[in-house]
């Protein structure tokens, strides 16, 4: 296993950070950036409600995808909800759905995120896994929150794929899919045209996700701001990070946050992040696993990669510029970082989420 420096990158001799990255942003046509597959106008997204189905997933889809963003000054996505009968009851009988459209209605989807249910033992119905596989025929974005991969998978469309699940649902979902390459310790997965989400939570992460990898961060910043929610949690992060409560209260890593990211471009390191919180680099190690899930360095380097991304998007040129103003040091590094986060070069970031020519 790799080692990590703990100097964070920054400098001419500085390289990407060894680590696995969780998902891949793969360079998707041009119609999964925001134009719908059949020609101009937003994105459709579609979501399939069923018998059971959960509403906080739905809630996060329709907040993530159905609202509009004045905001933003555009249209983003073109949403739609579907259903295989007239009235669908919700989780428990909490509240019966009516008035939404007919299955027919995910036809036309250029994402389709499938239903997700607590009854993971009970089948699918056969005309949501026909619309599902059809869905996936036709090159349309599938997307399952929580237990929606149970979805994906009873329809076929999971053979041989990378997807996550809940990690309550983990060692069932093995044994029912063992063709399936589950990851249950990942908020999310994102392999390609199929994307999967772990908890109720993580249905926001990869939402946002999805915001980023068609419209760009800073359009992705703009819908958190509106959700004040975390802008971007990596889908490598642990989906459950168990910790007892304190005898006493924990002290939180927020100022110390806040006083990275206030220096980005500066020359910082992860002893020089544990020295200002007044901790050992140990210490300060521990507490970002368990309060983040992740390293001190993986976390910064996070942060600069994030930042390069706002720099090109408001055009910020040239591409040292853009390195040396996010802390990422050389172009190179900014060009090694951004190519295995998002499968894009820094050129082809711009032309896609930069601001229009002139």
């Amino acid at each position: 296993m790799p080692q990590e420096s703990s100097q964070a990158p920054g400098g001419p001799t500085d390289r990407p950070i060894d680590r696995p990255i969780d998902r891949r942003i793969r360079e998707a046509p041009d119609e999964v950036t925001g134009q719908a597959a059949g020609g101009p106008g937003p994105h459709r997204v579609v979501v399939i409600v069923d018998a059971n189905s959960n509403p906080f997933e739905l809630g996060c889809a329709t907040e993530v995808f159905g609202l509009r963003r004045p905001e933003i000054g555009r249209e983003l996505y073109s949403f739609a909800l579907c259903s295989p009968e007239p009235r669908t009851l919700m989780r428990d009988g909490f509240f019966t759905l009516t008035g939404v459209a007919g299955l027919e209605a995910a036809e036309s989807a250029d994402t389709l995120i499938v239903p997700n249910r607590p009854d993971v033992e009970v089948p699918r119905r056969p005309a949501v896994l026909d619309a599902v596989r059809r869905a996936h025929a036709r090159g349309a974005r599938l997307v399952g929150f929580c237990s929606g991969a149970f979805t994906l998978a009873e329809a076929g469309v999971l053979d041989g794929r990378r997807a996550t699940a809940h990690w309550q649902w983990a060692d069932d979902f093995r044994a029912r899919f063992p063709g399936v390459r589950l990851e249950p310790d990942v908020l999310f997965v994102d392999d390609g045209d199929i994307l999967t989400a772990a908890g109720s939570a993580a249905a926001l992460d990869l939402g946002l996700h999805l915001v980023r990898r068609d419209h760009g961060a800073e359009v992705a910043n703009a819908v958190s701001r509106r959700l004040v929610f975390a802008a971007h949690r990596d889908g490598g992060q642990k989906q459950f990070v168990e910790r007892p409560v304190p005898e006493v209260p924990d002290e939180s890593l927020a100022p110390v946050l806040a006083w990275a990211q206030e220096r980005l471009d500066s020359q910082l390191s992860v002893p020089g992040l544990a020295a200002h919180a007044a901790l050992s680099p140990a210490t300060l190690h521990r507490r970002f696993q368990a309060q983040l899930g992740t390293t001190p360095l993986a976390w910064l380097t996070g942060e600069r990669l994030a930042l390069a991304c706002r720099l090109i998007e408001r055009g910020v040129a040239p591409f040292d510029a853009v390195a040396r103003r996010s802390g990422l040091g050389t172009t190179a590094n900014l060009r090694a970082l951004l190519r295995r986060e998002t499968g894009l070069t820094p050129s082809a970031y711009r032309r896609r989420f930069g601001p229009a020519p002139d």
